[in-house]
């Protein structure tokens, strides 16, 4: 027998459902007496952390954040709890003890914090600090290693999961405090555990890394700002580094001399726009049917694309094996890469490079057409600014005129794939 406390209403000593009436506290109330202000976005301290959040993290909400082992996600949210301004903070911890913990803030120079640390891995010892102390800015790392009696004795099972979320999630939103909680991830690169965890908090965030020391943080859901917002930093020996010029991260500039297989590309991720670089290499089949290789542009999207090239173009691909890769380890999702993928995958299997000064951008149909992209402006202003004198894209919607670039930087229309190779490689049209 072991004694514990149990918590004013915690889970535990609730009644259960129809055991007694609902106060006039908890019943429902008319839409038009509710109070639409809500407090404003806490910042983290980390620009590229707040714009992943859509600002920052709002009070009262529930984050997860998934990624790797060993990736930086604790030193992350570490770093975060440092540098909140005037905000009281608790940092729970049930995999590492607290000397652990010192000795990564040391590395990373937030010792002058008033951040406080927990360590314990029952949920009730958690919401018992939590209650005590209120603080507006709490981390659980992580929520696959906290435990509560109530859903079994074994954590890291779905029920354990789902029930500490759960609890966790509505104490935040009873108290308006922000609160992060730290995801395992599965070989595949999902989170571990039932997805209707994802489905309880607010915004969920994954940490990706590239092959060197660049980490990617991305949004993938958000109730209070855009999806797909991407934050980037760099590892370095004292923590997570902001990323200074994210613009310049991925290309070098116009080239003198571009090998065949290699085009840049504006691709516009959250709410700016990055140049990357897109490299193709096309070689002969090793087995009866040709394969794709990319890790940072779907699979799918190489495919189709080559074969819009083979019946548009008539370029024999059937027989080779493509592999596609992202310069600086960067995954793409823009749709609007298309294009630049397409004619990567043309310059490969023809030997033929393409123009130094140029860049594309577009998204391609099945008939072989060009279709239209959004923020043509900042994608030609991203391209002047590196060096680049032509952006190869579509026309834009119908009544709209080409958009103004900077000085010595112009948009240069194609309808189709045909103009738009023809375009790229003069030497095409023989």
């Amino acid at each position: 027998m072991e004694e514990r406390r149990v918590r004013s209403g915690a889970s535990g000593a609730r009644p259960r459902s129809g055991a007694t009436r609902r106060t006039e506290a908890e019943a429902s109330r008319p839409l038009s007496e509710i109070n639409p202000e809500y407090r404003s976005r806490l910042s983290t301290g980390m620009a590229e952390l707040d714009r992943a959040l859509g600002g920052g993290i709002m009070p009262g909400t529930s984050v997860l954040v998934g990624g790797e082992p060993g990736i930086g996600k604790s030193t992350l949210l570490l770093q975060a709890c440092g540098r909140i301004a005037g905000a009281s903070t608790l940092y729970v911890s049930a995999e590492e003890s607290a000397a652990q913990i010192r000795r990564r803030a040391d590395r990373i120079g937030i010792t002058e914090s008033d951040l406080r640390i927990l360590i314990a891995s029952r949920l009730d010892e958690i919401t018992t600090e939590l209650d005590r102390l209120t603080p507006r800015f709490v981390v659980i790392d992580s929520i696959q290693t906290i435990v509560t009696e109530e859903a079994g004795a074994v954590p890291g099972t779905p029920n354990q999961i789902k029930f500490v979320a759960h609890e966790l999630a509505d104490w935040a939103r009873r108290n308006e405090s922000a609160l992060v909680l730290v995801a395992h991830v599965t070989k595949e690169g999902q989170i571990a555990g039932p997805k209707v965890v994802e489905h309880l908090v607010d915004a969920v965030l994954m940490f990706e890394h590239s092959d060197g020391e660049l980490r990617f943080l991305r949004a993938v859901k958000n109730r209070f700002g855009a999806i797909e917002e991407l934050g980037i930093f760099v590892m370095g020996a004292q923590g997570l580094d902001e990323l200074g010029d994210p613009a310049r991260a991925f290309v070098s500039g116009a080239r003198t001399v571009r090998p065949a297989g290699v085009v840049a590309a504006p691709c516009h991720e959250g709410s700016r726009v990055l140049l990357v670089e897109i490299q193709a290499l096309t070689v002969p089949a090793k087995g009866a049917v040709s394969r794709a290789f990319s890790d940072r542009i779907d699979n799918r999207r190489v495919n189709r694309v080559a074969a819009v090239l083979e019946k548009h173009l008539g370029v024999s691909l059937a027989d080779q094996d493509l592999y596609v890769n992202v310069a600086g380890g960067i995954r793409v999702q823009d749709v609007a890469t298309d294009l630049p993928l397409a004619l990567a995958l043309y310059s490969a299997r023809t030997g033929v490079p393409l123009p130094a000064g140029l860049i594309a951008t577009g998204e391609l149909s099945l008939a072989g057409e060009v279709r239209p992209v959004s923020h043509r402006d900042q994608r030609l202003r991203a391209a002047g600014d590196l060096g680049f004198t032509e952006v190869l894209g579509p026309p834009g919607p119908a009544g709209s005129s080409v958009p103004p670039g900077p000085a010595g930087t112009a948009w240069r229309t194609a309808d189709t794939i045909q103009e738009a190779v023809f375009a790229a490689f003069p030497s095409g049209k023989q």
